[in-house]
């Protein structure tokens, strides 16, 4: 019997949660993702003078007992490791974070630099056309990406865009600086949500990270949507004198900055539910953003779509 040809839009966590399910029941998704990369937000940054930062999710938490497994999978691969750096120990990629995607991806076909820019339906399936005049067919899809891309794919008077219309995303700017050495670090990571500057992470503090002295910073919520459409290079000034304040580094030391705009960062207000699909199970809205601003929410979004369809593909 014909297997049913099942595309997935988006490799981020959601994305590889969902293929690996269905590859190991004996399906061979096909996953398109418009970046160079995979993960999503579970992301690395690195420069030409060898610099590092995790300029996305800055750590996981594992509480189901399945996530725990992968979990424990991972660090048997040497992909996952704990950091004491924050208020308690938290798992982390190693040597970064973006490793942890990198070994969920591994055996997957995965399209890369492949952005989907229209869908459409017909009687015999889905059709994805995408930015390289390319165009797939498939019989089911699953969209990962955020909720508002998520909804001008599929148009804003699509039943599922209006199911899912009550959600809220919310931006972040992120930080990345590298100083010169520095002898007198106050610590090596804060929260303070009260201020605009939110999250203050001394990168090279976690493990197997190179030995130097950088940052990731992260702007609030509201700060960033204030600042939103402001040009990146004002943004890591005003950002970078800030930081400077905080941790008593003269500017003049800085060896790079660069600051990223997270245009869909941080779920405010979820789904409340692990998916979103049509009657027909042919096609099926997840992501983190359906239940909790956490790389688990994500992985048990993605997985939970995998086992709603196979269901039905089984029935």
């Amino acid at each position: 019997m014909k297997k049913d040809a099942i595309g997935i839009i988006g490799a981020g966590i959601a994305g590889l949660s969902c293929a690996r399910v269905l590859q190991k029941n004996g399906y061979a998704p096909v996953l398109l993702e418009k970046g160079r990369g995979v993960g999503g937000r579970v992301a690395t940054r690195r420069t030409d003078e060898g610099f590092q930062f995790d300029h996305g999710a800055q750590y996981m938490t594992a509480r189901s007992p399945e996530f725990c497994d992968v979990i424990a999978g991972l660090s048997d691969e040497g992909a996952a490791g704990i950091w004491s750096g924050a208020d308690r120990e938290v798992i982390v990629g190693t040597p970064s974070m973006n490793a942890i995607a990198k070994a969920l991806a591994g055996g997957l076909d995965i399209r890369r630099n492949t952005r989907v820019t229209e869908l459409s339906a017909g009687k015999g399936g889905w059709q994805a056309a995408t930015n390289l005049d390319s165009v797939f067919e498939f019989d089911r899809i699953i969209i990962t990406a955020p909720q508002p891309q998520t909804v001008d794919l599929i148009g804003e008077e699509h039943p599922l865009s209006k199911a899912v219309a009550g959600v809220r995303m919310s931006p972040c700017w992120t930080l990345m600086v590298t100083f010169a050495d520095q002898h007198d670090i106050p610590f090596t990571s804060r929260s303070a949500p009260d201020s605009y500057l939110a999250w203050i992470a001394l990168n090279s503090s976690k493990p197997e990270r190179p030995d130097t002295n950088s940052w990731v910073i992260q702007a609030s919520a509201e700060w960033s949507e204030r600042n939103l459409e402001r040009e990146p290079e004002d943004v890591a000034q005003e950002m970078l004198l800030r930081l400077c304040g905080v941790l008593r580094v003269d500017p003049s030391s800085v060896l790079h900055r660069r600051a990223h705009r997270w245009r869909y960062a941080r779920v405010e207000h979820p789904l409340g539910k692990p998916f979103c699909r049509n009657e027909a199970c042919t096609l099926y809205l997840g992501g983190d953003w359906c239940l909790d601003a956490r790389v688990e929410a994500a992985w048990m979004s993605g997985k939970a779509i995998a086992e709603d369809l196979l269901g039905e593909l089984n029935a």
